[in-house]
């Protein structure tokens, strides 16, 4: 994934002769003169986190708490690179470690086993349907235990130029509603019959050589470890509907020319930004990069964004989510207070997270009132969380490199037949052969239709 960190800030401590200042780079508030030797005899907890982006919210969040609860919380950015190594070593060596941090979901399972993600159980039902939806759920939950806290989400959803829908509906004498996808069938069908003007270079473009915005395509018939990731005898891979799906995938090349080996995220981006695409395929962090420019006035459109395309009628889609979730140190000697400010952080900080992180909360019940918002959380709800499973976590650089040598022409029933027989190899530790050849449909639908 692609997922890009662009803010640094964090908190400062400034000690004094007879007093302790607080400074919030966030906020930039200062807390007046206190005491000598108040704030040392106060508990302290330190908040880790690799997202630079996170800074600011936690310093403002650290302030808010101090005020309100009299608790000092220190959140250290720390480098990404073997996180949860760097965690256990200062954990075990008592150096400066941390009582709560942030990981991704598909790092629980090795965090829980080696003692530093404690089971999360709350008398006050947080940690349940209400507030969090299954997708978030399962993300965090490591056989049948809750074992962190759902904070943040990165996934993709499809995201539409609303004025050239809006063109083309008067054109066409429908709503403008009508015409925004279902599924990739709508899209082509909407390209047989739009009336481009000049700026637009194409109707639908997105980044192929990226597997987080390509698995939808056959995500909602593999499994890699069930419901919540963790679970090694409930893999299945190699399917007739995850071949008609990827072979749909690769038809797709007919129509929208794109380079495997030069597509990027970062061009696909800039080119909806610049109006030259009507659909395309995104993750979050699209949502600040249209805010500012809007603000620059270099973005004169209105845009929507909605849950993933289905294939077609038959064939559902269901993209890749990663939940980035808080978890309280099972090695640290203040856990309460770890959990209680990562129950603050939830409960009460959540709506001020998008505008000082330009991440989008976890939580399910909490309205937002940011443009696009709302599909993203939709397309959240119903994605397939990044599995845990350390047995099978290759799987995703194979299956990037197979998506490629699909979409270039390979044999999808080859790819994947391969794929599963490689994982399942090394996770049973046997030599594995799959019993069944699933031969490739001659017509998934594309090919009789025509784009520009």
């Amino acid at each position: 994934m692609n997922l890009k960190k662009r803010i640094f800030s964090v908190v400062l401590l400034a000690a004094a002769t007879g007093m302790m200042i607080v400074l919030a780079l966030a906020g930039n508030r200062v807390l007046e003169a206190i005491p000598e030797n108040a704030l040392l005899a106060r508990p302290t907890i330190t908040v880790w986190y690799t997202d630079e982006p996170m800074g600011d919210y936690l310093s403002s969040a650290a302030l808010d708490y101090l005020e309100t609860y009299h608790i000092r919380v220190l959140p250290v950015l720390t480098s990404g690179l073997d996180y949860l190594e760097a965690v256990n070593e200062a954990s075990l060596d008592r150096v400066n470690p941390p009582d709560l941090y942030i990981v991704s979901n598909d790092s629980l399972e090795k965090a829980y086993l080696a003692g530093l993600a404690e089971e999360i159980t709350w008398d006050d039902g947080m940690l349940a349907s209400d507030h969090f939806s299954k997708a978030a759920l399962d993300a965090v939950t490591y056989q049948g235990k809750k074992v962190a806290i759902p904070y943040y989400y990165e996934t993709s959803a499809l995201v539409y130029n609303r004025t050239y829908l809006e063109q083309a509906a008067e054109e066409m004498g429908v709503s403008a509603d009508s015409l925004i996808p279902g599924s990739i069938e709508d899209i082509l069908s909407f390209a047989e019959e739009y009336n481009a003007p000049e700026t637009v270079e194409a109707v639908f473009r997105w980044d192929v050589s990226d597997i987080f915005y390509n698995y939808f395509f056959a995500g909602n018939y593999i499994s890699v470890g069930g419901d919540c990731g963790d679970t090694e005898s409930q893999i299945d891979i190699y399917n007739s509907d995850a071949v008609t799906g990827l072979k749909a995938y690769q038809d797709l090349n007919q129509f929208f020319s794109i380079d495997a080996q030069t597509s990027s995220y970062e061009s696909v981006v800039q080119d909806f930004l610049d109006g030259k695409l009507v659909f395309t395929v995104a993750t979050t962090d699209i949502l600040k990069r249209i805010e500012k420019a809007k603000q620059e006035g270099a973005f004169p459109y209105e845009f929507g964004v909605v849950t993933l395309p289905d294939i077609s009628g038959q064939l559902q889609s269901r993209g890749l989510s990663v939940t980035y979730a808080l978890a309280v140190n099972g090695y640290s000697e203040k856990k309460d207070l770890a959990r209680d400010f990562a129950l603050f952080l939830t409960e009460q900080q959540s709506e001020k997270l998008y505008e000082r992180s330009g991440k989008l909360p976890a939580r399910s019940d909490i309205a937002l009132d940011i443009p696009g918002a709302e599909g993203f959380s939709e397309e959240y709800a119903r994605s397939v969380p990044m599995p845990k499973l350390m047995s099978t976590a290759n799987f995703w650089v194979r299956m990037e490199v197979a998506y490629t040598q699909i979409w270039q022409g390979g044999n999808v029933s080859d790819l994947l037949k391969d794929l599963s027989e490689q994982i399942m190899t090394q996770v049973t530790g046997a030599q594995y052969e799959e019993e069944t050849y699933i031969e490739v449909p001659d017509d998934t639908g594309f090919l009789g239709k025509e784009t520009d």
